[in-house]
């Protein structure tokens, strides 16, 4: 709660509805800022039924904020595909930044970050991840995936058979959130600490270019 902006919370009160993934964690939301607001269910089942009648209401004239459960609408969740349509429609769209996993992790992570490539969650099948890490095993920059706590061992196994065991990672879970934990070191390290630790929430994983050594900071 204490993430949110003060422009943010502005535009959640003055809006008319707003999206959500689930109106559960959104009424928190709302709730603990005294706002009371129609929630519009906005997710990847059933997106092409209401992507029509999200565009007719704010051709209507309707203000609707666009939220998520966690992290920045848009970012790996289907928003963005409201977003397109918006665009397509000639809809004026006005951003309000605000927390992201992905940028918060590679700012705390002590990983090079002049650059960076966000692949968000991988698919779930061991085969593909193996296949995707061995794309970009020589790639200059860093790489942030997200990942599951049911996925996290199973990545990081895959990833130290592609890239060995002293590729630098920077493994982070609950970001933000009370159980929040850094893994920082080489891959066959981290996933030693992790595999002792009781898996809980979402990941953010950091993998650092094959050309950063752990020890010349």
């Amino acid at each position: 709660m204490g993430d949110i902006s003060a422009r943010a919370i502005e535009a959640l009160a003055r809006c008319d509805a707003v999206l959500c993934e689930d109106t559960r964690v959104c009424g928190k939301l709302l709730g603990h800022f005294g706002i009371s607001k129609k929630m519009i269910v906005y997710r990847d089942d059933g997106e092409a039924y209401r992507v029509p009648k999200i565009v007719k209401l704010l051709l209507g004239g309707s203000a609707v904020c666009l939220t998520t459960d966690a992290g920045t609408p848009t970012i790996s969740d289907p928003g963005y595909r409201i977003v397109n349509a918006c665009r397509q429609h000639g809809i004026p769209i006005e951003v309000i930044p605000g927390p992201c996993a992905a940028t918060a992790v590679l700012a705390a992570s002590g990983l090079p970050s002049d650059g960076f490539l966000f692949l968000g969650f991988l698919p779930s099948k061991s085969s593909a991840r193996i296949n995707a890490f061995k794309k970009y095993t020589d790639f200059d920059y860093s790489l942030v995936f997200y990942e599951s706590c049911h996925r996290i061992l199973k990545f990081l196994d895959d990833l130290r058979g592609v890239v060995g065991d002293d590729r630098v990672v920077c493994v982070a879970k609950e970001v933000t959130k009370f159980h929040e934990k850094f893994y920082v070191g080489k891959v066959g390290e981290v996933f030693a600490d992790v595999s002792k630790s009781s898996p809980m929430g979402e990941y953010v994983a950091v993998v650092a270019p094959w050309r950063f050594s752990w020890k010349s900071a």
